[in-house]
């Protein structure tokens, strides 16, 4: 995974968490994405780093989507 070059945003609290749940899975973030998509969030490789480095909304559905794609409940996006 590349160093982030840029400060986390402030669009939403969920990014940094779904970033060290995915790496600590062993997830890529390309694997993530055909994860989501899966599960039903039609999302771009952009849109995901945009959300993971939170200068990206995320809406509910693919709170949903985020959670099963990494075999984590909802509420383990929000815990620190």
């Amino acid at each position: 995974m590349k160093p982030r070059i840029n400060k986390l945003g402030d669009k939403n609290i969920i990014g940094e968490k779904i970033t060290k749940l995915r790496v600590s899975k062993g997830i890529s973030q390309r694997e993530f994405i055909a994860r989501l998509q899966t599960n039903g969030a039609d999302i771009n490789p952009s849109s995901v780093s945009k959300l993971e480095g939170q200068t990206r909304q995320v809406i509910d559905k693919e709170i949903k989507a985020i959670a099963e794609s990494l075999e984590v409940s909802i509420l383990d996006l929000f815990q620190d």
